[in-house]
């Protein structure tokens, strides 16, 4: 089947992706193979693990008109070991703000350009985050309070199909990853003044607590 979306780990046993990774013909457990420590697309490697995912929990208020809670969880059919190239991204508490402006990183093996095909490396790239009143007003489709935007507005960066389900994450001062936000959708690939749209994790973290323990 080759790459369809991207996911975070969370645990041992537990990922993060997006909701519309897993619709239609991708929404049974049993068709996903998980490759954990991947950096490059056709190579894996003595450090890349492979896990069959058993079962997919879908966020029940996920909506495939406007990506509202575009959010999923996979719990694998195995536990991995963690170790330096597999490592659990930190969930941020439901009250924790991510400030306007600050520098975040997308990751992905998704398009290079509009339109294009998938990388073969994983890609990184870093944008800020931009302020949802501002989103709204550039962006045709409804952004909700449940997404959260970001992007470079003068366009050329931006995360792209094959990037869904993957991080945004942010760095701490004290050098601990977090997760901002899982990537959604976008008016294209990286427009000028089309910036991003992620799944805002904050609002999510007990409905994760509550399905995953994580």
């Amino acid at each position: 089947m080759g790459h369809v979306c991207g996911a975070s780990v969370l645990s041992n046993r537990w990922l993060l992706t997006a909701a519309h990774c897993v619709q239609d013909k991708f929404s049974q457990a049993n068709q996903w193979e998980a490759l954990l420590g991947l950096h490059e697309q056709s190579q894996t490697s003595k450090w890349t693990m492979k896990r069959g995912v058993k079962r997919i929990i879908v966020h029940p208020g996920y909506d495939p008109e406007t990506y509202d809670n575009d959010i999923t969880l996979m719990e694998l059919d195995n536990s991995v070991t963690l170790n330096q190239n597999i490592w659990p991204i930190c969930l941020p508490s439901p009250a924790h703000d991510f400030p306007v402006g600050e520098e975040a990183w997308i990751t992905g093996w998704g398009a290079t350009r509009e339109g294009g095909s998938g990388a073969a490396v994983l890609q990184k790239a870093a944008v800020r985050i931009i302020n949802s009143t501002v989103c709204k007003s550039l962006l045709t489709d409804p952004v909700t309070d449940n997404m959260l935007c970001a992007g470079v507005l003068k366009g050329g960066v931006d995360a792209c199909q094959g990037d869904s389900g993957g991080p945004l994450s942010f760095t701490s001062t004290k050098g601990r990853v977090f997760l901002a936000g899982v990537t959604s959708w976008g008016e294209g690939c990286a427009r000028k003044n089309k910036p991003g749209i992620y799944t805002q994790v904050t609002k999510y973290r007990n409905w994760i607590k509550e399905n995953s323990g994580v």
